[in-house]
């Protein structure tokens, strides 16, 4: 394992290289997070970087009592994989824009019987937030049309049905303004306080969150399906994981609970691993992993930002002009009518996606399946960042 492994203290570990830039305040954030009460182990991805009093790209193993802060306003972020069945020789990327002009109002009337059937199935009751499904959020939330680039596992490729010469769809998204409600009201009764696993409020926070994770995955499913829609394609779901959230688990042979703060599930299978709208993403398969809290279960959730927002405009807008980013260095086209935000979540703000990869591959957390070329990244049509 060695070289990508960096052992910060006794219950602190960091899955990162000494050439992987990690911003020493996420560090510190990660080893004050270890001092919480109750907290056993903590483990940084490569694509740590700071958070607003918490790391992002971390996992955090505490017995006895939980911590909503840890877990933040997106309860239920996550990465959903689907394949169209449109084929690659037949994309034009000028169509393709012209045809996601709809794609962000509220889902109309056409869409509520179906919408009804999924919450039934889902056992969601209606909420307030409910007009939200269906659309995809700001900051670094996406839809990405994307091709299969390079294979380097056929078989595993085969077993899941993907085809290389059909595009593919990632959806980056959450529970919107419903795991926001949550947190609001977690943190105007307790503030950042943990709740103890004996204790009602703890039941009733979990319920919460349960309810935000499935909100979340249909949310992620009605995005995939209206941009398909609207490409006058069909599709399929390949994978959908989770990154945000808090489960039940036991890590050498102590049962407690795991937060994962965009830190991808490295127990559900094959996941995918994005890099920036200018860069390439990753299908990777878990390995085991005997020494279970060197990682707890997880992974990194994407390429991880060098640059705080708000100042990505400042460091690029003397080189590149606004029209200069709408197009990247791999031929991809970006859809984002927001201009802070087309600066804040460029590829000059990401770390690279490849180092990421070679670091968790080093430390023999994953098996790379397939790397992903981006075609077409949807952020936003209009000037509010959602």
């Amino acid at each position: 394992m060695g070289r990508s492994v960096q052992q910060i203290t006794e219950n602190v570990s960091l899955i990162a290289s000494e050439n992987t830039w990690i911003e020493g305040l996420a560090i510190q954030q990660l080893t004050k997070t270890s001092q919480l009460a109750g907290m056993q182990y903590v483990a940084g991805m490569p694509d740590l970087h700071p958070g607003r009093g918490y790391p992002i790209g971390a996992a955090f193993f505490s017995t006895n009592q939980i911590y909503p802060a840890l877990v933040g306003n997106d309860i239920g972020c996550g990465m959903s994989l689907w394949q169209t069945t449109m084929k690659l020789s037949k994309v034009h990327l000028d169509k393709l824009v012209k045809q996601l002009t709809q794609v962000e109002a509220p889902l109309d009337e056409s869409w509520h019987d179906y919408i009804d059937e999924q919450k039934q199935a889902k056992q969601l009751e209606h909420t307030r937030f409910d007009h939200a499904l269906g659309t995809i959020g700001g900051g670094n939330h996406f839809a990405e049309f994307q091709s299969i680039d390079k294979i380097y596992d056929p078989a595993a490729i085969d077993a899941l049905g993907l085809d290389k010469r059909s595009l593919q769809l990632l959806v980056h998204s959450g529970s919107r303004g419903l795991g926001q409600s949550i947190l609001i009201s977690h943190v105007s009764r307790y503030n950042h306080a943990g709740l103890a696993q004996v204790d009602d409020a703890c039941a009733k926070y979990l319920a919460r969150h349960d309810e935000a994770l499935r909100w979340a995955e249909l949310n992620r499913a009605l995005i995939a399906q209206r941009f398909i829609e609207a490409i006058r394609s069909k599709g399929r779901c390949v994978l959908d994981i989770n990154h945000n959230l808090v489960t039940r688990k036991v890590v050498d042979g102590v049962e407690g609970w795991l937060h994962r703060k965009g830190a991808t599930p490295s127990d559900q299978g094959y996941v995918m691993i994005p890099g920036s709208r200018g860069d390439y993403s990753y299908l990777v398969k878990p390995k085991h992993v005997s020494n279970e809290h060197l990682n707890l279960h997880s992974l990194a959730h994407g390429a991880g930002r060098k640059w705080p927002r708000g100042e990505c405009q400042g460091r690029l807008s003397h080189k590149y002009k606004r029209d200069d980013l709408y197009r990247t260095e791999l031929g991809s086209r970006v859809i984002c009518g927001n201009k802070e935000l087309l600066y804040d979540e460029a590829p000059q703000a990401y770390k690279k996606c490849e180092t990421v990869i070679s670091d968790m591959e080093e430390a023999g957390l994953i098996e790379v399946i397939a790397r992903f070329k981006p075609v077409l990244t949807f952020k936003t049509l209009g000037d509010c960042a959602g």
